[in-house]
């Protein structure tokens, strides 16, 4: 890329200011008048050097088709994952049977990058309900990104479908003889143990999206 003027510049940051405050781009009068060009031809001459110059990605047939090239690179990257429902992080909550698990139509949808999702698939989301993973900085309200695994390592932060209870519950996994310890990281409460036949693992976390305020 070439060193851009002053005037590509000013415009450049008029742009990327525009986009940030109301979430669409300006138009070719809107830069105009903001950067105090004289004409909408010379507005043109620049833009198309912007382009060129691989910084804006026009669009002749809209009217506000100016789009950073930085900021759709970052937009590309981002990949959309269902939030399929909430999940108790206390005490276990009734859910469908987990042969409709996949099934279920999402609430919700959120957008985050690849590098929270790890680029692996069958990645979906889960709202947590009560704070028994307070220690593990997951607290009510909080989002988990869980992949969908039906095995689990010991340690692992997992979500677990209690068969005979019909629930199922976000816990950490420890696997004890003849049974499951479905651990909470929260010192106020008592771990849930469980016969291995009854367990049937549904995903793992592998990233956290915390609500703040």
């Amino acid at each position: 890329m070439k060193t851009l003027s002053d005037r590509q510049q000013r415009i450049l940051s008029f742009i990327r200011d525009f986009l940030e405050e109301k979430d669409y781009p300006p138009t070719i009068r809107d830069i105009l008048k903001a950067c105090q060009i004289s004409s909408t031809s010379v507005v043109d001459y620049n833009l198309d050097v912007l382009e060129r110059e691989g910084y804006i990605r026009r669009d002749a047939e809209v009217s506000r088709g100016i789009e950073l090239q930085d900021r759709r690179r970052r937009r590309e990257r981002l990949v959309p994952v269902p939030v399929i429902g909430r999940i108790a992080a206390g005490e276990p909550i009734p859910v469908p049977a987990p042969d409709n698990w996949s099934m279920l139509a999402a609430a919700e949808v959120v957008e985050l990058s690849q590098e929270l999702t790890r680029g692996q698939e069958k990645v979906y989301a889960l709202r947590v309900k009560g704070t028994s993973l307070v220690d593990a900085l997951i607290d009510d309200g909080d989002i988990v990104l869980m992949q969908y695994v039906t095995a689990a390592e010991n340690g692992e932060l997992v979500a677990v479908w209690l068969k005979a209870e019909g629930e199922v519950t976000l816990k950490r996994f420890y696997r004890e003889p003849g049974r499951i310890r479905l651990q909470p990281a929260n010192s106020q409460m008592q771990p849930i143990y469980a016969e291995p036949a009854n367990v049937e693992v549904q995903g793992k976390v592998i990233a956290v999206v915390r609500q703040l305020g």
